[in-house]
């Protein structure tokens, strides 16, 4: 009790200096039960959603998905003779069944043909209204669709695009163009997560997406009273046979389910593991926070240990006290997570993913394992300082009001360090020299590991050296008052090292990014210019296939000198050592493509690929199946019969861009597969005749104006686009290490104004012998920014160090152009003396204020 009494009176004492290390822990935890919170609601959102929309049993195409996805290389969705819907209803516990058709293969635009479909990656749904689809969906304006020359919209979409009655809009799937004017907006009755869906009258949905009125893509089927999904599952399979994919509505929903759970726990890992890095950071302002407490109490300490406390009181008196400090700010943090998720959910909505607050979703989990984890991150990151309070002597702490360094600790810490580092630095070294990319990546990650804990040991002794030529290249220049801050910072390298040792964690990942993101661009845009022969490249960006009308709209542009079509094909190969390679991929292009892309071969002309019954292979598929020139490889293609191709080319696998790729010509794809199923274009080249580019460039834009689903981009706007993807991944990865960057400048601000604490008998005598405020303050600013410039420099080095490692590692797949993006680096750098020059804020303008007479009599 009298250990409780004390820890509780000596917390309430320090409340305010404790007040920034509860923030840290407040900060991490929140993040870990915001990221819980949020996609935990994301998952209950899709549940409720798939649930309230699957019918009792679904009968689909035997080829169909089991998510229900329709994008297909045809453009067209699977499909089922509607025959099979009145063999359906015969079906002994059938109540009701209704045929439908819907797909996501498709782009619906305005009358601007500006698109509508979502910006937050949600499909766009076209499909038929019907039975199943109005007990989800409340009509709340207009009315259901009927005839060719109507078609009704989600309330969402509408409110988003200020769409209202009347207004003209066009579906477009690959059998051309439909227009319609909205007779009708529904609202779901459910939270939609942001689809654009449009639904049309059954005859004008089948013969705009699927070409036909005598299939569907869907029989939805209802069951009679006390018939259950399983049972009438295995009724309708019965009828049915065994050439259609029959599925529950709980296997309709679990499959979708699974789809989106994927996405959102890939989600959830990353978030977490920003979350963990945030915990690291904040494990250093805690261990500074108690570290600099202890040395401040020694007195204290030496007193209770002389009237009679032992050891592991004093140890457990400093243990509670972080306890406490585990516990307010974790139950804090707990609080705040759901404040994140909700603002998390807000965003989302801003991108156009709907999640209400009605779904909201705390599982018990969460905050318990928030609390458990802020609890115990606290109490382990204070052991260290709690033991050495422990260790202190009553005589020594009565005659020093600060514990003795202990000079053999610090030779151990510095021989550990050097070791770690001296490991960490040969892990890297061996990445960046092995053979092949997984082996290399096992030792890039020990190696970020040990040199990385290296760099935090060792730190201290890293301090000394690396603030003195800061000091004399940025401090010196401020007088006095910049060689008082230099000695500041270096009078305790201990606690300098890791309140820098925070900042660099950060900023290390930050610069690692930074390197392997602008070297994927360097070299993805050297392979361009090296390899691509063509002049622009046409495709859709949400995946659609482009449809004969296009292409000859394309061929048909003036200025142009070739044009070449490209499409894939999915196939069995049967090679001729016997093995069967399942679920290949053949590209299929015309002749031409030999030009467009300039592959490496390693054995064989590429060129020679494309003539009949021929075909390339890529070099480590030759070598798994003892391929070569001249080989007859048996290619069962899925859509199609079985074709004998004769190998003319083996590709090289050091190439970026259709690394791996089999090619064949499209006129010897078109021998073997029908034409109702071959496949539509991916891609299109284009290549303008010699100094006509430019106007060949608006010529394609303006014949591909009816055609808004498709984007021609020349070299130039590829490599942008390129450059623009991995910006926003980047952009996305910057915004969560800044939770870790927040949390360390805390503790720089924690340091500082413990510091100031610790100094106030000090800085009184130096008001009372002349300095003066402002010189003050500066000094304190200086010290601030020279210990931020410290732990960024240590971070940018370090990351810079992963970086060039790991674009080593990617050279072995192609990606072969190092840069360094000095921008960033430098600014990055700039930004640390004005995160020093924040932080010193309040502790600065605290220092100036204290009273000079009471400061000179605090002991």
């Amino acid at each position: 009790m009298t250990v409780l009494k004390t820890s509780m009176r000596n917390f309430f004492a320090h409340k305010g200096r404790m007040a920034l290390s509860a923030v840290a822990v407040l900060l991490s935890v929140a993040f870990v039960c915001g990221t819980l919170v949020f996609t935990d609601t994301m998952n209950t959102t899709f549940d409720k959603l798939f649930a309230a929309t699957s019918s009792d049993v679904t009968v689909s195409a035997k080829d169909a998905s089991d998510t229900g996805e329709t994008t297909s290389d045809t453009g067209k969705p699977p499909v089922i003779p509607a025959a099979a819907l009145g063999t359906v209803r015969s079906a002994q516990g059938v109540k009701a069944a209704e045929g439908t058709v819907f797909s996501t293969s498709v782009t619906v635009v305005d009358a601007d043909k500006d698109s509508l479909s979502p910006s937050s990656g949600a499909p766009t749904i076209v499909g038929s209204w019907n039975a199943n689809d109005a007990r989800t969906m409340k009509i709340t304006s207009g009315a259901a669709p009927h005839g060719s020359g109507q078609v009704m919209v989600d309330e969402d979409t509408a409110d988003k695009h200020h769409l209202r009655l009347g207004d003209e809009i066009a579906v477009i799937s690959a059998l051309g163009t439909h227009t319609a004017k909205i007779a009708g907006i529904a609202a779901f009755q459910v939270t939609n997560p942001g689809a654009a869906i449009f639904y049309l009258d059954t005859p004008t949905a089948q013969r705009t997406l699927v070409g036909a009125t005598d299939v569907f893509t869907n029989v939805n089927v209802t069951a009679a009273a006390g018939v259950s999904d399983a049972q009438l599952k295995k009724n309708v399979t019965a009828a049915l046979g065994g050439d259609y994919k029959v599925q529950t509505a709980k296997e309709t929903a679990d499959a979708n389910q699974k789809s989106v759970g994927d996405f959102l726990n890939v989600m959830k890992y990353a978030m977490l593991g920003f979350a963990g890095i945030a915990f690291l950071v904040g494990i250093f302002l805690i261990i500074n926070t108690f570290s600099m407490l202890v040395a401040q109490r020694t007195r204290e300490i030496g007193l209770m240990r002389a009237i009679g406390s032992s050891r592991k009181q004093v140890n457990r008196s400093v243990l509670v006290e972080a306890l406490l400090l585990g516990v307010v700010g974790s139950v804090l943090g707990v609080g705040a997570g759901v404040g994140i998720a909700v603002g998390l959910m807000n965003l989302m909505g801003q991108m156009g993913m709907h999640l209400s607050t009605d779904d909201l979703t705390v599982a018990w989990s969460t905050p318990v394992l928030g609390l458990v984890l802020g609890v115990v991150v606290t109490v382990l990151a204070a052991y260290l300082p709690a033991r050495r309070a422990g260790k202190v002597s009553p005589m020594a702490a009565l005659r020093d009001a600060h514990a003795p360094a202990d000079a053999r600790a610090g030779l151990v810490r510095a021989v550990i360090g050097l070791v770690l580092t001296g490991a960490g630095g040969y892990a890297l070294y061996v990445a960046a020299n092995a053979d092949k990319a997984s082996d290399g990546s096992l030792w890039l990650g020990l190696g970020v590991v040990a040199s990385l804990i290296g760099f935090v040991v060792i730190g201290p002794l890293l301090a000394g050296g690396v603030v003195r030529v800061l000091g004399a290249v940025l401090l010196r220049v401020f007088g006095p008052v910049g060689r008082m801050a230099e000695r500041n910072a270096l009078r305790n390298p201990r606690r300098t090292g890791a309140t820098g040792a925070a900042l660099m964690i950060g900023l290390a990942l930050v610069a690692c990014l930074s390197v392997v993101g602008s070297s994927m661009v360097a070299s993805a845009s050297d392979q361009l210019d090296k390899t691509v022969g063509t002049d622009f490249i046409i495709q859709s960006d949400s995946g659609q296939v482009i449809t004969p009308q296009a292409v000859q709209a394309i061929k048909n542009t003036r200025g142009l000198e070739r044009v070449t079509e490209y499409r894939t094909l999915d196939a069995n190969l049967t090679t001729p050592d016997g093995k069967v390679s399942k679920d290949e991929t053949i590209n299929a292009a015309d002749p031409t493509y030999a030009k467009d892309l300039r592959t490496k071969t390693v054995a064989g002309d590429l060129a020679d690929a494309y003539r009949p019954d021929s075909m390339s292979v890529f070099e480590g598929f030759a070598k798994d199946h003892g391929v070569k020139l001249g080989s007859t490889v048996s290619v069962a293609f899925k859509d199609g019969r079985t074709a004998k191709l004769t190998v003319r080319a083996i590709t090289s696998d050091d190439v970026v861009i259709d690394k791996g790729a089999m090619y064949a010509s499209i006129a010897t794809a078109a021998r073997y597969v029908p034409a109702d199923r071959m496949p539509l274009d991916q891609l299109v080249f284009a290549t303008a005749k010699e100094g006509q580019q430019d106007a060949a460039y608006t010529s394609l834009k303006s014949a591909l104006h009816d055609y808004p689903q498709y984007t021609v981009r020349d070299q130039t706007d590829y490599k942008q686009a390129l450059k623009d993807q991995i910006g926003q991944l980047l952009n996305l990865i910057y915004g969560l290490l800044a939770l870790a960057i927040i949390v360390a400048v805390l503790g720089v601000v924690n340091t500082l104004a413990l510091s100031v604490v610790e100094r106030t008998r000090e800085i009184g005598l130096m008001r009372a012998i002349g300095l003066s405020r402002r010189q003050l303050r500066r000094m304190i600013r200086l010290e601030s920014v020279v210990i931020a410039l410290f732990g960024a420099l240590l971070g940018l080095g370090l990351g810079m160090g992963w970086g060039a490692t790991a674009q080593q590692l990617l050279a072995l797949e192609g990606l072969q152009v190092l840069d360094i993006p000095w921008p960033t680096i430098i600014g990055v750098f700039i930004g640390s003396a004005f995160v020093g020059l924040f932080a010193a804020l309040i502790p600065a303008f605290r220092a100036g204020r204290m009273n000079i007479l009471n400061a000179i009599a605090t002991e």
